[in-house]
């Protein structure tokens, strides 16, 4: 839903996408982001200070990274809920990070 809501509502490019899926993008800024959600979750909100060091290094302050690890977890939230609610699925289907489309 969340990459089906950024193509069609948010207007990203299918390229765009698929870096930020996997922790990247063109932009050094959003790179960054993208690198500190997926770190935020990959380490269930144990981040170094290395990771914080380097998302404050792109420019981010700390309201802007706690508003980060907030979507990061919203995002989770919902896939929980919808994981354990079987719901069905009304949009096309994107393949899981890091498996070919």
């Amino acid at each position: 839903m969340h990459t089906y809501v950024a193509s069609e509502l948010g207007g990203m490019s299918g390229d765009d996408i698929d870096l930020a899926r996997a922790g990247s993008s063109t932009d050094p800024r959003r790179a960054a982001v993208a690198r500190f959600a997926q770190r935020v979750v990959d380490s269930r909100g144990q981040v170094s200070d290395a990771d914080l060091a380097a998302v404050r290094g792109a420019g981010y302050t700390d309201p802007q990274i706690l508003a980060i690890v907030a979507v990061a977890v919203q995002f989770l939230l919902t896939n929980f809920i919808n994981n354990v609610n079987q719901t069905d699925i009304d949009i096309p289907a994107v393949s899981p990070v890091g498996t070919p489309g």
